[in-house]
């Protein structure tokens, strides 16, 4: 009777064990960190195909957006993923009433050029879009946010379609967790800029 009783209590024991793991997995990965895999060639070299990240959701609540921030946002609706609800990884580049526009291949924000040496080749021209013809200045609606791809050329980003609600932002992009000889947290530019 006695090992009935001992292999009723493991049972117990492990299923109470996998009950509190799975409920922190849930905690963890609803309100705190989410897992991500960059897909695509949008940001390389800063991201190449296949890494995985951890999405930070929770530091966001605390704080706004700034600008060089690699973020995580569900597509926009116009994107011919949104009805998979996929989601794209970009850099922030214009934030909520900034003016922006690009001219001859550089980024302006509020008539001061954008530095973006730590990530960009010098020889990088950024292509226009739809939504940022050349040389016409657009302001960022209160609310919403201009996320790019780093690799100008391959990435649909905001020059097509638009800035993105607040709300769509999932979170921050926090540590890449593979490739092992990549492993580490995630650096975000800061800008020598004059703009609020």
């Amino acid at each position: 009777m006695s090992i009935l009783k001992k292999l009723a209590q493991f049972l117990l024991d492990t299923i109470q064990a996998i009950v509190l793991a799975f409920s922190i997995f849930i905690i963890f990965y609803l309100f705190l960190f989410q897992p991500h895999q960059v897909k695509g060639s949008s940001m390389y070299p800063s991201f190449q195909d296949g890494e995985f990240i951890l999405t930070n959701k929770i530091s966001y609540r605390f704080e706004e957006p700034q600008r060089g921030d690699v973020i995580v946002f569900k597509a926009p609706k116009s994107e011919p993923c949104s009805e998979i609800e996929c989601e794209y990884i970009k850099r922030l580049i214009a934030l909520p009433g900034e003016r922006i526009k690009i001219s001859e291949g550089k980024i302006y924000i509020n008539g001061e050029s954008l530095p973006e040496s730590e990530y960009l080749a010098a020889t990088l021209k950024t292509n226009t879009g739809s939504f940022l013809p050349e040389g016409v200045e657009k302001v960022i609606p209160d609310g919403y946010y201009l996320p790019l791809g780093d690799n100008r050329p391959y990435s649909r980003d905001g020059r097509e379609f638009g800035p993105v609600p607040r709300e769509s932002i999932v979170g921050k992009a926090w540590l890449r967790y593979w490739p092992f000889n990549k492993v580490g947290i995630i650096d975000h530019e800061n800008y020598a800029l004059g703009v609020k």
